[in-house]
Protein backbone atom coordinates (compact mmCIF):
# COMPACT_ATOMS: atom_id res chain seq x y z
CA UNK A 1 0.00 0.00 0.00
CA UNK A 2 3.07 2.53 0.56
CA UNK A 3 4.08 1.84 -2.97
CA UNK A 4 0.71 2.08 -4.40
CA UNK A 5 0.32 5.29 -2.59
CA UNK A 6 3.07 6.98 -4.03
CA UNK A 7 2.44 5.57 -7.52
CA UNK A 8 -1.11 6.71 -7.21
CA UNK A 9 0.17 10.38 -5.44
CA UNK A 10 0.33 12.22 -8.85
CA UNK A 11 -2.31 10.61 -10.57
CA UNK A 12 -6.18 12.75 -10.74
CA UNK A 13 -7.92 9.61 -11.11
CA UNK A 14 -10.55 8.81 -9.03
CA UNK A 15 -9.12 5.48 -8.38
CA UNK A 16 -5.90 6.97 -7.10
CA UNK A 17 -7.73 8.91 -4.33
CA UNK A 18 -9.71 6.08 -3.52
CA UNK A 19 -6.33 4.51 -2.59
CA UNK A 20 -4.71 7.62 -1.18
CA UNK A 21 -7.50 7.97 1.25
CA UNK A 22 -7.14 4.42 2.44
CA UNK A 23 -3.44 4.63 3.06
CA UNK A 24 -4.52 7.83 5.21
CA UNK A 25 -6.96 6.21 7.19
CA UNK A 26 -4.12 3.44 7.84
CA UNK A 27 -1.29 5.90 8.79
CA UNK A 28 1.18 4.93 5.54
CA UNK A 29 2.89 7.23 4.04
CA UNK A 30 3.41 7.26 0.26
CA UNK A 31 6.98 6.59 -1.06
CA UNK A 32 8.85 9.39 -3.39
CA UNK A 33 8.75 8.07 -7.02
CA UNK A 34 10.32 9.70 -10.10
CA UNK A 35 9.41 10.01 -13.91
CA UNK A 36 5.66 9.86 -13.45
CA UNK A 37 3.64 8.73 -16.56
CA UNK A 38 0.21 8.23 -17.11
CA UNK A 39 -1.18 6.34 -19.91
CA UNK A 40 -4.76 7.13 -20.23
CA UNK A 41 -7.41 4.69 -20.46
CA UNK A 42 -4.38 2.51 -19.15
CA UNK A 43 -2.75 2.98 -16.00
CA UNK A 44 0.73 4.66 -14.96
CA UNK A 45 4.27 4.15 -14.45
CA UNK A 46 6.91 5.62 -12.11
CA UNK A 47 10.50 5.27 -10.76
CA UNK A 48 10.52 4.10 -7.16
CA UNK A 49 14.64 4.28 -5.95
CA UNK A 50 15.61 3.58 -9.42
CA UNK A 51 13.21 0.45 -9.74
CA UNK A 52 10.46 0.74 -12.62
CA UNK A 53 6.38 0.37 -11.35
CA UNK A 54 3.56 -0.28 -13.34
CA UNK A 55 -0.03 -0.19 -12.36
CA UNK A 56 -3.23 -0.38 -14.39
CA UNK A 57 -5.46 -3.44 -16.13
CA UNK A 58 -4.41 -6.50 -17.09
CA UNK A 59 -3.89 -5.65 -20.34
CA UNK A 60 -1.44 -2.76 -19.46
CA UNK A 61 0.27 -5.26 -17.33
CA UNK A 62 0.23 -7.69 -20.36
CA UNK A 63 2.04 -5.04 -23.36
CA UNK A 64 4.26 -4.70 -20.75
CA UNK A 65 5.88 -8.34 -20.75
CA UNK A 66 4.43 -9.11 -17.08
CA UNK A 67 2.53 -12.50 -16.76
CA UNK A 68 -0.68 -12.34 -14.94
CA UNK A 69 -2.74 -15.72 -16.40
CA UNK A 70 -2.37 -17.80 -13.00
CA UNK A 71 -4.76 -14.22 -11.55
CA UNK A 72 -6.80 -14.36 -14.03
CA UNK A 73 -9.70 -16.36 -12.13
CA UNK A 74 -9.48 -13.85 -8.87
CA UNK A 75 -9.39 -10.76 -11.43
CA UNK A 76 -12.43 -11.99 -13.21
CA UNK A 77 -14.08 -12.43 -9.69
CA UNK A 78 -13.66 -9.28 -8.75
CA UNK A 79 -15.02 -7.83 -11.55
CA UNK A 80 -18.07 -9.75 -11.13
CA UNK A 81 -18.60 -7.90 -7.95
CA UNK A 82 -18.30 -4.63 -9.33
CA UNK A 83 -14.93 -3.77 -8.32
CA UNK A 84 -12.20 -2.72 -10.36
CA UNK A 85 -9.10 -4.91 -9.78
CA UNK A 86 -6.17 -2.91 -10.13
CA UNK A 87 -2.49 -4.88 -10.91
CA UNK A 88 0.54 -3.54 -9.52
CA UNK A 89 4.22 -4.74 -10.70
CA UNK A 90 7.65 -4.02 -10.12
CA UNK A 91 9.68 -4.49 -13.45
CA UNK A 92 8.65 -7.86 -14.71
CA UNK A 93 7.24 -8.96 -11.58
CA UNK A 94 4.10 -9.33 -10.34
CA UNK A 95 3.38 -7.71 -6.69
CA UNK A 96 -0.67 -7.81 -5.94
CA UNK A 97 -3.52 -6.39 -6.75
CA UNK A 98 -5.77 -4.04 -5.03
CA UNK A 99 -9.54 -3.62 -6.25
CA UNK A 100 -11.81 -0.56 -5.71
CA UNK A 101 -15.09 -0.42 -5.48
CA UNK A 102 -17.60 2.25 -7.37
CA UNK A 103 -20.07 2.70 -5.29
CA UNK A 104 -23.77 3.50 -6.90
CA UNK A 105 -24.90 5.88 -5.46
CA UNK A 106 -28.89 5.63 -4.39
CA UNK A 107 -29.42 8.84 -6.13
CA UNK A 108 -27.97 7.39 -9.26
CA UNK A 109 -30.49 4.51 -9.88
CA UNK A 110 -33.38 6.92 -9.45
CA UNK A 111 -31.71 9.78 -12.10
CA UNK A 112 -31.29 7.14 -14.63
CA UNK A 113 -35.24 5.75 -14.12
CA UNK A 114 -36.00 9.64 -14.36
CA UNK A 115 -33.95 10.37 -17.93
CA UNK A 116 -35.82 7.14 -19.48
CA UNK A 117 -39.25 8.20 -18.27
CA UNK A 118 -38.37 11.40 -20.46
CA UNK A 119 -37.79 9.76 -23.05
CA UNK A 120 -33.71 9.59 -23.22
CA UNK A 121 -31.70 6.10 -23.37
CA UNK A 122 -28.87 5.87 -21.29
CA UNK A 123 -25.32 4.75 -21.98
CA UNK A 124 -22.87 4.21 -19.30
CA UNK A 125 -19.34 4.73 -21.29
CA UNK A 126 -17.03 3.14 -19.05
CA UNK A 127 -12.79 2.46 -19.22
CA UNK A 128 -13.39 -0.65 -17.12
CA UNK A 129 -13.36 -4.28 -18.75
CA UNK A 130 -16.68 -5.67 -19.05
CA UNK A 131 -17.23 -7.63 -16.43
CA UNK A 132 -16.92 -4.87 -13.80
CA UNK A 133 -19.31 -2.91 -15.91
CA UNK A 134 -21.61 -5.00 -15.92
CA UNK A 135 -21.21 -5.72 -12.64
CA UNK A 136 -22.26 -1.98 -10.98
CA UNK A 137 -24.60 -1.78 -14.08
CA UNK A 138 -26.88 -4.76 -13.13
CA UNK A 139 -29.05 -3.15 -10.94
CA UNK A 140 -29.55 -0.33 -12.69
CA UNK A 141 -31.53 -0.90 -15.65
CA UNK A 142 -28.98 0.96 -18.34
CA UNK A 143 -30.38 1.02 -22.24
CA UNK A 144 -26.54 -0.30 -23.18
CA UNK A 145 -22.65 -0.99 -21.49
CA UNK A 146 -19.70 0.04 -23.44
CA UNK A 147 -16.59 -0.72 -21.75
CA UNK A 148 -13.31 -1.14 -22.12
CA UNK A 149 -12.85 2.22 -23.83
CA UNK A 150 -10.42 4.67 -24.24
CA UNK A 151 -10.72 8.32 -24.35
CA UNK A 152 -10.68 8.41 -28.28
CA UNK A 153 -12.76 5.60 -27.91
CA UNK A 154 -15.52 7.69 -25.95
CA UNK A 155 -15.09 10.55 -28.17
CA UNK A 156 -15.66 8.20 -31.23
CA UNK A 157 -19.01 6.47 -29.50
CA UNK A 158 -20.19 9.58 -29.09
CA UNK A 159 -19.49 10.24 -33.03
CA UNK A 160 -20.97 7.62 -33.75
CA UNK A 161 -24.52 8.10 -31.83
CA UNK A 162 -24.36 11.47 -33.28
CA UNK A 163 -23.82 10.26 -37.29
CA UNK A 164 -27.10 7.72 -36.24
CA UNK A 165 -29.28 10.67 -35.23
CA UNK A 166 -29.25 11.25 -32.07
CA UNK A 167 -28.80 14.09 -30.18
CA UNK A 168 -26.24 13.37 -27.59
CA UNK A 169 -25.75 14.82 -24.23
CA UNK A 170 -22.30 13.19 -21.99
CA UNK A 171 -21.79 13.31 -18.50
CA UNK A 172 -18.10 13.44 -17.28
CA UNK A 173 -16.06 14.40 -14.61
CA UNK A 174 -12.04 13.27 -15.78
CA UNK A 175 -9.24 14.22 -17.65
CA UNK A 176 -10.09 11.18 -20.14
CA UNK A 177 -14.01 12.38 -20.58
CA UNK A 178 -13.15 15.64 -22.29
CA UNK A 179 -12.62 14.49 -25.41
CA UNK A 180 -16.16 13.16 -25.64
CA UNK A 181 -17.68 16.24 -23.44
CA UNK A 182 -16.11 18.59 -26.39
CA UNK A 183 -17.75 15.88 -28.81
CA UNK A 184 -21.25 15.60 -27.55
CA UNK A 185 -24.00 18.10 -28.39
CA UNK A 186 -24.02 18.98 -24.63
CA UNK A 187 -21.28 18.19 -22.59
CA UNK A 188 -22.59 18.07 -19.09
CA UNK A 189 -19.86 17.89 -16.49
CA UNK A 190 -20.26 16.88 -12.66
CA UNK A 191 -18.88 20.02 -10.17
CA UNK A 192 -16.36 18.32 -8.36
CA UNK A 193 -14.68 17.00 -11.61
CA UNK A 194 -11.45 17.69 -12.71
CA UNK A 195 -10.93 21.46 -14.14
CA UNK A 196 -10.44 19.58 -17.98
CA UNK A 197 -13.33 18.43 -17.83
CA UNK A 198 -15.58 21.23 -16.47
CA UNK A 199 -13.37 23.78 -19.00
CA UNK A 200 -14.63 21.45 -21.76
CA UNK A 201 -18.44 20.94 -20.89
CA UNK A 202 -20.95 23.42 -21.69
CA UNK A 203 -23.09 22.48 -18.15
CA UNK A 204 -21.32 22.25 -14.89
CA UNK A 205 -23.79 21.06 -12.45
CA UNK A 206 -23.39 22.67 -8.85
CA UNK A 207 -23.50 19.07 -7.44
CA UNK A 208 -21.95 15.94 -8.09
CA UNK A 209 -24.89 14.21 -8.23
CA UNK A 210 -26.73 12.34 -11.23
CA UNK A 211 -30.13 13.80 -10.34
CA UNK A 212 -29.41 17.16 -11.44
CA UNK A 213 -29.01 15.75 -15.04
CA UNK A 214 -32.69 15.00 -15.43
CA UNK A 215 -33.75 18.13 -13.45
CA UNK A 216 -31.33 20.43 -16.06
CA UNK A 217 -32.99 18.54 -18.94
CA UNK A 218 -36.98 19.27 -17.72
CA UNK A 219 -35.33 22.69 -16.89
CA UNK A 220 -33.96 22.81 -19.78
CA UNK A 221 -37.64 22.14 -21.85
CA UNK A 222 -39.42 24.17 -19.49
CA UNK A 223 -37.89 27.35 -20.34
CA UNK A 224 -37.59 26.82 -24.18
CA UNK A 225 -41.74 26.40 -23.78
CA UNK A 226 -42.22 29.30 -21.64
CA UNK A 227 -40.06 31.15 -24.44
CA UNK A 228 -42.24 29.81 -26.77
CA UNK A 229 -45.57 30.74 -25.03
CA UNK A 230 -43.86 34.22 -24.76
CA UNK A 231 -43.44 34.63 -28.53
CA UNK A 232 -46.85 33.13 -29.39
CA UNK A 233 -48.55 36.03 -27.40
CA UNK A 234 -46.35 38.72 -28.31
CA UNK A 235 -46.74 38.11 -32.12
CA UNK A 236 -50.88 37.40 -31.19
CA UNK A 237 -50.89 40.29 -29.36
CA UNK A 238 -49.45 42.84 -31.26
CA UNK A 239 -50.85 41.40 -34.36
CA UNK A 240 -54.12 42.27 -33.17
CA UNK A 241 -53.29 45.50 -31.66
CA UNK A 242 -51.44 47.26 -33.93
CA UNK A 243 -53.88 47.39 -36.65
CA UNK A 244 -56.16 48.27 -34.22
CA UNK A 245 -53.96 51.51 -32.54
CA UNK A 246 -52.97 52.20 -36.39
CA UNK A 247 -56.94 52.66 -37.41
CA UNK A 248 -57.05 50.35 -40.16
CA UNK A 249 -60.43 49.34 -39.22
CA UNK A 250 -61.72 52.86 -38.43
CA UNK A 251 -63.34 53.09 -42.05
CA UNK A 252 -65.20 49.71 -42.02
CA UNK A 253 -66.24 49.83 -38.19
CA UNK A 254 -65.66 53.62 -36.65
CA UNK A 255 -63.49 52.47 -34.13
CA UNK A 256 -59.91 53.38 -33.00
CA UNK A 257 -57.95 53.34 -30.50
CA UNK A 258 -56.38 56.26 -28.30
CA UNK A 259 -52.18 55.94 -28.30
CA UNK A 260 -52.98 56.62 -23.93
CA UNK A 261 -55.25 53.24 -24.36
CA UNK A 262 -53.01 51.92 -26.97
CA UNK A 263 -49.51 52.55 -24.37
CA UNK A 264 -51.69 51.16 -21.63
CA UNK A 265 -52.19 47.92 -23.65
CA UNK A 266 -48.34 47.51 -24.64
CA UNK A 267 -47.18 48.16 -21.05
CA UNK A 268 -49.86 44.96 -20.05
CA UNK A 269 -48.41 42.86 -22.62
CA UNK A 270 -45.08 43.32 -20.86
CA UNK A 271 -46.39 42.59 -17.69
CA UNK A 272 -47.99 39.57 -18.92
CA UNK A 273 -44.71 37.83 -20.62
CA UNK A 274 -43.00 38.85 -17.77
CA UNK A 275 -45.35 37.15 -15.45
CA UNK A 276 -45.49 34.15 -17.73
CA UNK A 277 -41.90 34.05 -16.81
CA UNK A 278 -42.21 34.14 -13.60
CA UNK A 279 -44.09 31.02 -13.65
CA UNK A 280 -40.84 29.18 -13.63
CA UNK A 281 -39.76 29.98 -10.05
CA UNK A 282 -42.29 27.64 -9.30
CA UNK A 283 -40.15 24.38 -11.15
CA UNK A 284 -39.64 21.31 -8.87
CA UNK A 285 -36.20 19.52 -8.84
CA UNK A 286 -36.55 15.70 -9.03
CA UNK A 287 -34.20 16.13 -5.96
CA UNK A 288 -37.27 17.87 -4.17
CA UNK A 289 -39.55 15.08 -5.34
CA UNK A 290 -37.75 12.58 -4.35
CA UNK A 291 -37.02 14.27 -0.83
CA UNK A 292 -40.75 15.23 -0.06
CA UNK A 293 -41.83 11.64 -0.77
CA UNK A 294 -39.47 10.30 1.77
CA UNK A 295 -40.24 13.23 4.34
CA UNK A 296 -44.01 12.28 3.99
CA UNK A 297 -42.20 8.61 4.35
CA UNK A 298 -40.39 8.92 7.61
CA UNK A 299 -42.70 11.42 9.23
CA UNK A 300 -45.30 8.10 9.61
CA UNK A 301 -42.44 5.32 11.01
CA UNK A 302 -43.98 6.12 14.54
CA UNK A 303 -42.21 9.67 14.84
CA UNK A 304 -38.82 8.28 14.96
CA UNK A 305 -35.56 8.53 12.98
CA UNK A 306 -34.80 5.42 10.64
CA UNK A 307 -31.43 4.33 10.86
CA UNK A 308 -28.59 4.74 7.88
CA UNK A 309 -29.25 1.49 7.05
CA UNK A 310 -32.66 1.95 6.74
CA UNK A 311 -32.92 4.90 5.23
CA UNK A 312 -30.59 3.08 1.99
CA UNK A 313 -33.69 0.81 1.70
CA UNK A 314 -35.83 3.72 1.69
CA UNK A 315 -33.75 5.89 -0.83
CA UNK A 316 -33.39 2.79 -2.93
CA UNK A 317 -36.82 1.62 -3.10
CA UNK A 318 -36.06 -1.64 -1.65
CA UNK A 319 -38.65 -1.40 1.07
CA UNK A 320 -39.63 -5.02 1.39
CA UNK A 321 -36.13 -6.22 2.85
CA UNK A 322 -35.93 -7.42 6.11
CA UNK A 323 -32.44 -7.44 6.99
CA UNK A 324 -32.22 -3.58 6.38
CA UNK A 325 -35.56 -2.98 8.38
CA UNK A 326 -35.15 -4.92 11.38
CA UNK A 327 -34.49 -2.28 13.51
CA UNK A 328 -37.91 -0.04 12.22
CA UNK A 329 -41.62 -0.62 11.86
CA UNK A 330 -41.64 -2.63 8.89
CA UNK A 331 -45.27 -2.80 8.64
CA UNK A 332 -45.94 0.72 9.60
CA UNK A 333 -43.18 1.56 6.68
CA UNK A 334 -45.23 -1.01 4.27
CA UNK A 335 -48.54 0.51 5.08
CA UNK A 336 -47.41 4.01 4.27
CA UNK A 337 -46.09 2.90 0.87
CA UNK A 338 -49.53 1.70 -0.27
CA UNK A 339 -50.32 5.17 0.62
CA UNK A 340 -48.51 6.64 -1.55
CA UNK A 341 -49.96 6.73 -5.08
CA UNK A 342 -49.21 8.31 -8.37
CA UNK A 343 -51.69 9.01 -11.48
CA UNK A 344 -50.99 9.30 -14.84
CA UNK A 345 -52.57 13.33 -15.40
CA UNK A 346 -53.19 14.02 -19.40
CA UNK A 347 -54.38 17.31 -20.47
CA UNK A 348 -52.22 19.99 -18.29
CA UNK A 349 -50.60 22.48 -20.03
CA UNK A 350 -48.85 25.06 -17.86
CA UNK A 351 -48.21 25.58 -14.00
CA UNK A 352 -52.36 27.12 -13.64
CA UNK A 353 -53.15 23.62 -14.32
CA UNK A 354 -50.77 21.83 -12.10
CA UNK A 355 -52.37 23.93 -9.06
CA UNK A 356 -55.85 23.07 -10.86
CA UNK A 357 -54.97 19.41 -10.16
CA UNK A 358 -53.58 19.90 -6.96
CA UNK A 359 -55.93 21.89 -5.26
CA UNK A 360 -58.78 19.47 -6.64
CA UNK A 361 -56.72 16.86 -4.98
CA UNK A 362 -55.82 18.52 -1.68
CA UNK A 363 -59.25 19.33 -1.11
CA UNK A 364 -59.78 16.03 0.88
CA UNK A 365 -58.60 16.65 4.67
CA UNK A 366 -55.02 14.98 5.09
CA UNK A 367 -54.35 14.43 1.20
CA UNK A 368 -50.77 15.89 0.17
CA UNK A 369 -49.65 16.12 -3.46
CA UNK A 370 -46.92 16.84 -6.17
CA UNK A 371 -48.08 17.53 -9.50
CA UNK A 372 -44.96 17.07 -12.03
CA UNK A 373 -46.28 19.08 -15.22
CA UNK A 374 -43.24 17.56 -17.33
CA UNK A 375 -43.81 14.13 -16.28
CA UNK A 376 -47.36 14.47 -16.40
CA UNK A 377 -47.71 12.89 -12.88
CA UNK A 378 -49.52 13.41 -9.70
CA UNK A 379 -47.86 11.67 -6.43
CA UNK A 380 -50.34 11.43 -3.70
CA UNK A 381 -50.18 10.62 -0.07
CA UNK A 382 -53.57 9.93 1.30
CA UNK A 383 -55.22 8.65 4.46
CA UNK A 384 -57.03 5.65 4.72
CA UNK A 385 -60.85 7.59 4.74
CA UNK A 386 -60.08 8.38 1.21
CA UNK A 387 -60.67 5.76 -1.71
CA UNK A 388 -58.33 6.01 -4.79
CA UNK A 389 -61.95 6.77 -7.20
CA UNK A 390 -62.75 9.79 -4.94
CA UNK A 391 -59.23 10.95 -6.12
CA UNK A 392 -59.70 10.02 -9.63
CA UNK A 393 -63.38 11.83 -9.86
CA UNK A 394 -61.78 15.23 -8.41
CA UNK A 395 -58.96 15.28 -10.96
CA UNK A 396 -61.81 14.23 -13.52
CA UNK A 397 -64.10 16.99 -12.38
CA UNK A 398 -61.40 19.19 -12.51
CA UNK A 399 -60.92 18.80 -16.46
CA UNK A 400 -58.12 16.19 -17.18
CA UNK A 401 -57.78 12.51 -17.49
CA UNK A 402 -56.75 10.27 -15.46
CA UNK A 403 -55.12 7.31 -17.68
CA UNK A 404 -55.08 3.87 -15.95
Amino acid sequence: LMIAAGLEAKSEHPLAEAILTKASELGVKPVETQDFKAIPGKGITAKVEGDIYFVGNQKYLDENGIATNRFEERISQLADEGKTPLLFAKANQFLGIIAVADVVKPTSKAAIEKLQEIGCKVVMLTGDNKRTAEGIGKSLKLDQIIADVLPQDKERVVLELQEAGHKVAMVGDGINDAPALVRADVGVAIGAGTDVAIESADIVLMHSDLLDVPTAVRLSKAVIRNIKQNLFWAFFYNCLGVPVAAGLFYHWLGFRLSPMIGAACMSFSSIFVVTNALRLRGFKTDKDIIEFKQDVMNHHIDKKEPSLEAQDALDSGTLKDQALLENNDKETILKEEKKMITFKVEGMMCQKCVKHVREALEKFDGVQAIVDLEAKTATVMKPDSVSVDDLKKAIVEAGYEVIE
